[in-house]
């Protein structure tokens, strides 16, 4: 009866859709991506730079990557570039390199939880200067990257905060449920690499997503969802 006389407040709980970006969305490592990209255009020394690239790539895949040491590899050239000429220059990436790797199933996913009501999110190791503009692409309105320093509206070529990688996905993911007033309640995860576990372990419906071997052997004997999007 109280309800027919003042409005009734009603709490909505918003379940959580949590994407991996690269390798699950993507066909392909937009952080790796990025390293080809400056070394066909000829923004760095291609030769020691792509060397770099792959042996950092390669230790990501093997679940023993310096994700600090990376980040100042990666961010190096950010802090000694106009932050216009960065723009343009993402605007290419976006084009030549992202663009051909998006993958439609991966979009479609996002729009069957979007429209199922589920907030979307996408949360990376890779930097928020690669990783916002594919966000947006992709029509993801959170996101949780590796954070880029910023002093005076330019990069300073340091990462700074939590890096967004292997526990510190959680670290970073339990910070925002915190300030946002959500929670891991009936949320998804999906995600292609055994260095995304730490997460996978809290959500309530952990998928893999064309899985690593290591993520897939831990999926099957879990009983966890296993499915391609390529």
């Amino acid at each position: 009866m109280l309800c027919a006389l003042q409005p009734c407040l009603v709490e909505f709980h918003v379940r959580l859709a949590i994407f991996d970006l690269d390798n699950t969305l993507l066909a392909g490592d937009s952080d790796h991506a990025w390293g080809r990209f400056v070394c066909h255009h000829g923004l760095v020394e291609p030769t020691h730079y792509s060397a770099r690239n792959d042996a950092f790539y390669q230790d990501y895949l093997e679940g023993r990557l310096d994700v600090r040491a990376y980040q100042d590899f990666c961010q190096e050239l950010l802090g000694r570039s106009e932050p216009e000429q960065l723009a343009e220059w993402h605007r290419r990436f976006m084009q030549d390199f992202i663009e051909p790797i998006i993958l439609a199933k991966g979009e479609a996913l996002v729009r069957q939880h979007k429209e199922a009501g589920d907030l979307p999110m996408i949360i990376t190791a890779t930097n928020r200067f690669i990783t916002g503009p594919i966000a947006e692409r992709l029509g993801v309105p959170v996101l949780l990257a590796t954070e880029c320093e910023m002093q005076d509206g330019r990069y300073t070529g340091r990462s700074t905060d939590t890096p967004c990688f292997q526990a510190g996905k959680v670290e970073r993911l339990e910070r925002w449920l915190a300030e946002h007033g959500h929670s891991l309640d009936d949320s998804w995860f999906y995600s292609d690499s055994h260095n995304d576990l730490p997460l996978l372990e809290r959500v309530a419906n952990p998928v893999a997503v064309d899985p690593d071997a290591t993520l897939r052997a831990e999926a099957q004997k879990r009983g966890w969802q296993v499915i391609s999007l390529r």
